[in-house]
């Protein structure tokens, strides 16, 4: 049964800075510049960027783990800072990092524990999404076991354990082979049907152009282009992505 699809899980960046200094030169370096973008409920949106473009930097920002500097995030009509805010949201970082002595199914238990979520549901989603991101053999196994492609389908179980309106995931298609990649791509395409928001920044511009009602282009802290999918009809991202950033840097 497809979920009603939300109509006020809007997320607002709003004239949004970041700059950091640097930890030996001091150097003062501007991260994220100037970026205003709305992405709408129920979309899937992808950002797309070489390294240092400042992708994850903006999504940390909307998680809330570091504050701009300067403009405003709203989600929900709440800032990230708002604790109420995270249980609205599932996320998976570029590098994550998790108790490697649990397993996957006791990973999965811990964060639906911590949403809240009740004792009798926790279990049927934890099967269906083990069963999803096909880790059933392996859910007694514990993380430290795990290679680095099954440590990215446990992740991605961890973010959706207690169905989330908003996804974000940070390079999530990482490690993951081929079959893995195709697990990834049907389960945002499923999450797109329950209404849900999915948030994602790639390298795999195919995935992007396969999955995205719309994709943003950044390089070096600066949005340069927002397009939808629509507008790559006869055309590949991939040629107009490199089109965009060499004409950013001429």
């Amino acid at each position: 049964m497809l979920k009603k699809r939300s109509t006020y899980l809007n997320i607002i960046f709003d004239h949004v800075n970041k700059r950091f200094r640097t930890c030996f030169s001091r150097k003062v370096v501007e991260a994220v510049t100037d970026l205003t973008l709305t992405i709408e409920a129920g979309e899937i949106f992808g950002i797309i960027g070489p390294n240092g473009a400042g992708k994850s930097t903006l999504l940390k920002m909307l998680m809330g783990f570091i504050r701009p500097c300067g403009g405003a995030i709203t989600v929900l009509g709440q800032s990230p800072a708002n604790p109420e805010f995270k249980h609205h949201i599932g996320y998976l970082p570029e590098n994550p990092y998790y108790y490697d002595h649990l397993s996957a199914e006791e990973l999965m238990r811990f964060g639906a524990r911590t949403s809240g979520m009740r004792r009798e549901d926790t279990e049927a989603r934890i099967d269906l999404l083990l069963k999803l991101m096909s880790l059933e053999h392996a859910r007694h196994r514990k993380l430290r076991g795990y290679s680095k492609g099954m440590t990215q389908r446990a992740g991605i179980c961890f973010a959706l354990v207690h169905d989330p309106k908003l996804i974000i995931l940070d390079e999530p298609m990482s490690g993951l082979d081929p079959i893995g990649r195709k697990e990834v791509v049907d389960l945002v395409l499923d999450l797109k049907t329950q209404g849900k928001t999915v948030l994602f920044c790639s390298h795999i511009l195919n995935d992007v152009e396969r999955l995205c009602d719309r994709m943003a282009i950044m390089n070096k802290g600066r949005l340069l282009r927002v397009m939808k999918n629509s507008d790559l009809t006869g055309n590949a991202l991939e040629p107009i992505f490199f089109e965009t950033i060499q004409h950013e840097q001429s």
